[in-house]
């Protein structure tokens, strides 16, 4: 620990003052997400690139962007949404450098997990990218040598009784804190810098730290920045469906790990129908036939949160009065980072301290991970747990495809799901849930999420146990490949229902005589539509149950958009669709008030003018099912 911390008010003098400390050979690691102390990055990036003789290797995961991705017609809509929500969010330039094949070639990024589907087309991105378990990175960092740390903190106090917060990332930092101590007692040359933000919320318990724990502290209104704050997704009638299948098997007095998304907000969503409307739940879920094995009834004892990620969804369980099992020392939540919405954040601020001492922010092995340290506290602590991931593949053997395309590229990375289906496992009583729509729709054509095989995996067939999709749970814990197999069909697509089973039989998982129930073949869109659509109109089922900062009009557009890239996928369907608009009659004020966001109609070039139109036609029959 430094006798003293060092403090600035200007990035660019923080940066020298570390080069000057550890030499120009820097292994920086940055947190996962918001955590990133972006104006130290930048300086020292900056550094880097004047001066090919400094070796700069970034290591760090999820790195936040403003940018827009998609046609014209998307990003018109997104900028203004971006300018309103990111305000003055500083952007990493490594991350600019790094997607426009300008890195150069003494600096070296390197990602443990990638902004799903950002990062695709990146090569460098792709190269670089390393497969760990999130539990394993702070091993990854040392292994790699990591001699700075440059972390976003929160501060209270001034001083040296200040004290700096982690707040949002104490995952991996904490796990770094011994071991680093360590090496700079030996000599090696480490720096601990922070850079203060009045925005984020002062967690205390573990992620408290003296200021004397940083040699560096960066302070000043120039380095201020308004935190990167993602808006809701909108949940669809598929989301919907998945969480009424899975709230039943949630049990009173469990323990509950949810993500981020539509898929979380549904879940936490028809958790809080089940405790505060109770008959409008049961007639829900008796309408896909979903009684789950834990009941259907309000929860008395409640639920306590353990959970790599703290996701708004918990507070919003929290306020209904469903997460309110603690620990023995009175904690409602553990969770490793967070990410969310602006009210999510301004929630933690206002809450008393008190209060959110309930929410602890802690290393990232206490909650991915059962052994270690206090393993009888938490295996008593962790009863009934339901650990609840999201999945872009499921094989008709089980194994589940989260992070990677058969062609070995990136979408996302493993992160903690592993941990938590391996922690399942591990625990009486648990099961790992993991979640996927039954099929996607890319360039007009239609595909199952079921396959029979996949030729990449993130949790494989002898880790399987629970899977859902809209039409159903697939209880395959302990299940022979035949069974498995059964199992699987039965929540499948129906359009593809016939192309998975000749597949298994072909491979002599299922016998040759084997037919699918007639319950089972009534797995489409439309019937599902039918049983929910009402209850959406009804406002039982709200695409956005928690709110959310776009307004009316970025919603009706945000919709339509979707819709729109649905029908236009294919030249076939852009072609069809093009010259249905043209039969678009005169647009409704409510329209032409959508419009104008898009392309102003008195300065409306001929491409503007096909645009409108092609708009108007989403914006009459929006997309209900996805």
């Amino acid at each position: 620990m430094p006798a003293e911390a060092r403090f600035f008010v200007d990035a660019e003098a923080c940066a020298d003052a570390i080069l000057a400390a550890v030499g120009k050979r820097i292994v920086l690691g940055l947190p996962l997400g918001l955590g990133k102390a972006n104006h130290i990055a930048n300086a020292l990036y900056a550094r880097a690139s004047a001066d090919p003789s400094i070796n700069l290797k970034i290591l760090t995961a999820l790195t936040l962007e403003k940018r827009q991705e998609g046609p014209d017609i998307a990003q018109r809509l997104g900028k203004p949404i971006v300018d309103r929500l990111f305000g003055n969010y500083p952007e990493l330039a490594y991350a600019q450098a790094l997607r426009t094949g300008r890195l150069p070639a003494n600096i070296e990024v390197s990602e443990f997990y990638l902004m799903p589907g950002r990062w695709l087309g990146v090569a460098a991105a792709q190269r670089h990218y390393t497969s760990v378990n999130y539990s394993e990175a702070p091993r990854l960092l040392l292994q790699q040598g990591v001699n700075v740390i440059a972390q976003l903190v929160a501060k209270r106090g001034q001083g040296r009784e200040a004290q700096l917060s982690l707040s949002c990332n104490p995952d991996v930092t904490l796990e770094l804190l011994p071991e680093l101590a360590r090496r700079k007692a030996a000599g090696i040359p480490i720096v601990l810098a922070a850079q203060v933000n009045s925005e984020l919320p002062f967690m205390a318990g573990d992620a408290a730290l003296p200021v004397l724990a940083f040699d560096h502290v960066l302070e000043a209104p120039a380095c201020e920045f308004s935190l990167f704050a993602p808006p809701k997704e909108a949940v669809t009638l598929a989301h919907h469906a998945c969480a009424l299948h899975i709230a039943p098997l949630v049990k009173d007095g469990g323990t509950l790990q949810i993500g981020i998304g539509g898929l979380g907000d549904a879940i936490a969503w028809a958790l809080i129908l089940r405790h505060t409307r109770n008959a409008a739940f049961r007639e829900l879920a008796g309408r896909l036939h979903s009684n789950g094995d834990d009941g259907l009834a309000p929860f008395d004892e409640g639920l306590y949160g353990v959970t790599e990620m703290f996701v708004d969804a918990f507070l919003q369980l929290y306020r209904a009065g469903v997460l309110k099992r603690r620990d023995a020392d009175g904690v409602l939540l553990h969770a490793a980072f967070f990410l969310g919405p602006n009210d999510f954040y301004r929630a933690l601020r206002d809450m008393p301290e008190a209060e959110r001492a309930a929410f602890h922010m802690t290393r990232i092995s206490f909650t991915n991970e059962i052994g270690g340290p206090g393993e009888a506290r938490k295996r008593a602590d962790r009863r009934h747990a339901r650990f609840i991931n999201g999945a872009m593949i499921a094989t008709l053997l089980g194994e589940v495809v989260s992070d990677t395309r058969e062609d070995g590229r990136v979408v996302s990375g493993v992160g903690g799901q592993y941990n938590f289906v391996a922690q399942a496992h591990a625990l009486d009583g648990a099961r790992a849930i993991i979640a996927l729509n039954a099929t996607r729709t890319s360039r007009g054509r239609t595909s199952s999420n079921i396959r029979f095989s996949y030729g990449a995996s993130t949790i494989p067939r002898h880790l399987r146990d629970v899977v859902v999709t809209e039409y159903g749970v697939a209880d395959l814990r302990g299940k022979t490949d035949r069974n498995v197999a059964i199992s699987m069909l039965a929540i499948a697509d129906s359009r593809f229902q016939d192309e998975l089973l000749h597949e298994a039989k072909a491979a002599d998982k299922i016998e040759p005589d084997y037919r699918i129930p007639p319950e089972c073949r009534a797995n489409l869109p439309e019937t599902l539509c039918a049983k929910l659509l009402p209850a959406r109109e009804a406002g039982l089922l709200p695409d956005y149950p928690f709110g959310t900062d776009l307004d009316a009009v970025e919603r009706r557009l945000v919709a339509a958009l979707e819709h729109l890239q649905q029908l236009t996928a294919s030249p076939t369907g852009f072609i069809r669709t093009l010259l249905r608009s043209l039969a678009a009659r005169t647009p409704s004020p409510a329209t032409r008030q959508a419009l104008a966001r898009l392309a102003p109609e008195k300065s409306a070039g001929f491409k503007d003018k096909i645009l409108r139109r092609l708009v108007m036609l989403a914006l009459k029959e929006p997309k209900v099912w996805d």
